[in-house]
């Protein structure tokens, strides 16, 4: 005992260990205060290693603002993690601002700029009383909407915070805030805000390319050199920090992990789930930190030789730290990063061929080849000799044993492969798809669709007749095979109705002489979205958001899936949709008839166009004519 404790108090004195303690406080723990810009200095002190910096496209962009001697008043906004008091202090600092200053616990700065202006920071809004906050918004109100004047206002905050706080001051003073509206359109991107009102929104930034800044910022941090020669993995030692942040790099795979965890992270923005900067930078740590027996989850290099000695390295695996298998799942669901990511279920969704190859892989000579090729090939984190042990036993083992709970060791060490192999499957794998191993199927489809959207190319014929088989099946509640146009059915009156044969209109499935369906890119945030048009004319025409959830709604439908079994929230949506393609149906054949017909020549007849499906799945209407009077 007396040598093991020697060689952790050595380890824990090599060259890289402060810079590892410091990476671990910026991991998932309780009290992870590093992760707050008002602490980062204090800690960089303390470690004294280099700090993590990252290039801030938005700081530039607010430094040219302010540079350019425009007046008017500057709101960083953004969600808690996105950076709002870093962009300040970064600001503060462009300008002379000395950095104890600003570490002072006064929550409002003021500076005096060399042409004369004075620059009132706000850090925080939400730090202010009422009284101070009423006197910071009439600054700003002054300088956006009054006579331009030497005082102005940096100001940070989140979106609610700002406009809860304009709301209450109105009401204090008998008013609406003058600010409130533009501001909240310019949020919602329904408008521009008041020329002398700059306004950052730091959560717009793009996900995938503010994930790859940081891992890189993380995973090539300079102190990183300081654990080149570190005795803890030389010869056939592994050490799961050197061996994660190797992969995490990508020096074996081509960068295939972080392009996976990409295309991840940008589904998961897409469908409206915001990973702060705060956030990332924690996912980054944990997934080269995570060990589920180290202190709070998060290994330290004196827990390396213990590990090493007790075999369980694999433990450490970042394909399972990318998802928080390290940490308690309550921890893990407080933070918006670990909860979207677990949305994908990656780990307990999985495929029959992909199981039967971790499974009866070893055993089968049809497997063999591609068991070597993706498990025995990774002896870290793969087929390693604890995984083929507890592999045999599941497999030899009584099957009082297994229903008793004995292969939960095994089940366990399946569901890190699968996770495993989500991340290193290679592209184009005929018989396993990394994304079948997922809630979102048909994600990768998504982000192909959305790419050549972004440059103007054609959308993939299969995929649009994908979604215009589920969008017919939503429609009519009938197993319609049709993908050359779209039924807008009812039932007769209720639009909710779940079962519709009743044909109101059609339209084709590709946008001709401005009728029909078109699939369009939102260049704001990405997002597809449908546009069908009932005819010629904006008025005629109903858009429909199509999140990667909802194509992926849309997409199990067309291939069998019942639509309440996989989201009633999207069948609502749909339906709502649908609701709205009706009500343009009945006003077009209102328009129509004021048109075109004349009183009376109906002769009481009423034409009903009943919707029909062949042995083949081919759905036609067929009119019916109804006599209404004698």
């Amino acid at each position: 005992m007396g040598s093991a404790s020697t060689v952790s108090q050595n380890v824990a004195n090599q060259p890289g260990s402060a810079w590892i303690r410091f990476l671990r406080s910026y991991g998932p723990t309780p009290n992870n205060l590093t992760l707050f810009d008002e602490y980062v200095t204090g800690a960089l002190a303390k470690a004294k290693v280099l700090p993590i910096t990252l290039a801030s496209p938005q700081l530039e962009r607010i430094k040219q603002r302010i540079d350019s001697g425009l007046p008017g008043s500057i709101l960083i906004a953004g969600t808690a993690g996105d950076g709002k008091t870093y962009h300040c202090r970064g600001l503060w600092t462009h300008l002379g601002g000395m950095e104890a200053e600003w570490a002072s616990s006064a929550p409002v700065n003021e500076l005096t700029l060399p042409d004369g202006r004075v620059a009132v920071f706000v850090k925080d809004l939400s730090e202010l009383s009422d009284e101070q906050s009423d006197k910071a918004l009439a600054l700003l109100e002054a300088s956006v909407l009054g006579e331009e004047a030497s005082p102005f206002v940096v100001l940070a905050a989140n979106h609610g915070q700002i406009l809860e706080r304009m709301r209450d001051a109105g009401h204090r003073q008998g008013r609406v805030h003058p600010l409130r509206k533009p501001i909240q359109d310019a949020f919602l991107q329904q408008g521009a805000p008041p020329t002398k009102l700059a306004i950052f929104d730091l959560s717009r930034a793009t996900r995938r390319d503010s994930l790859n800044e940081i891992i890189m910022a993380v995973a090539g941090h300079p102190e990183w050199e300081n654990c080149k020669n570190c005795p803890q993995h030389v010869d056939d030692k592994i050490c799961p920090i050197h061996e994660n942040r190797n992969r995490l790099l990508g020096l074996e795979d081509g960068g295939r992990f972080a392009r996976r965890l990409g295309d991840v992270v940008e589904v998961a923005r897409l469908n409206g789930w915001h990973s702060p900067v705060r956030d990332l930078l924690a996912l980054a740590s944990n997934m080269i930190l995570g060990h589920p027996r180290a202190k709070e989850g998060l290994m330290a290099c004196a827990d390396i030789p213990k590990m090493q000695e007790r075999g369980t390295v694999e433990s450490a695996s970042l394909y399972g730290n990318v998802f928080g298998a390290n940490i308690p799942v309550r921890r893990a669901m407080k933070s918006p990063v670990f909860r979207s990511l677990a949305a994908f279920a990656v780990g307990t969704e999985t495929t029959n061929a992909a199981d039967g190859l971790m499974v009866y892989g070893a055993d089968d000579p049809k497997l063999a080849a591609d068991f070597d090729r993706l498990l025995r090939i990774d002896p870290v984190y793969g087929a390693t000799a604890a995984y083929l042990a507890s592999l045999q036993q599941y497999l030899e083992g009584e099957e009082a044993a297994r229903v008793d709970g004995g292969a939960e060791e095994f089940l366990d060490r399946l569901v890190a492969q699968r996770r495993r192999l989500f991340f290193t499957l290679p592209e184009g794998e005929a018989d396993y798809g990394h994304w079948a191993m997922t809630a979102f199927r048909f994600a990768g489809d998504y982000l192909e669709m959305a790419k050549a959207l972004s440059e103007n190319k054609p959308v993939s014929e299969t995929v649009r007749a994908r979604l215009v088989r589920g969008l017919n099946r939503v429609m009519t509640g009938l197993l319609i095979e049709n993908n050359d146009k779209l039924f807008v059915a009812s039932s007769g009156g209720f639009t909710q109705s779940r079962i519709s044969v009743l044909c109101d209109t059609e339209a084709p499935a590709r946008r001709s002489a401005g009728v029909g369906m078109r699939i369009k890119l939102d260049p704001l945030n990405g997002t597809a979205a449908l546009d069908v048009a009932l005819a010629q004319g904006a008025a005629h025409a109903a858009n429909f958001t199509l999140s990667p959830v909802r194509f992926e709604f849309l997409c199990r439908v067309a291939d069998g899936a019942l639509p309440g079994s996989f989201s009633n929230e999207c069948l609502e949506d749909m339906l709502a949709f649908k609701a709205k393609l009706l009500r343009k149906a009945e006003l077009l054949r209102i328009s129509r008839v004021q048109e075109d017909e004349e009183p009376g020549s109906n002769d009481g007849a009423l034409t009903l166009n009943f919707i029909e499906v062949e042995h083949s799945g081919h759905g036609f209407s067929r009119p019916v004519t109804v006599r209404t009077g004698a």
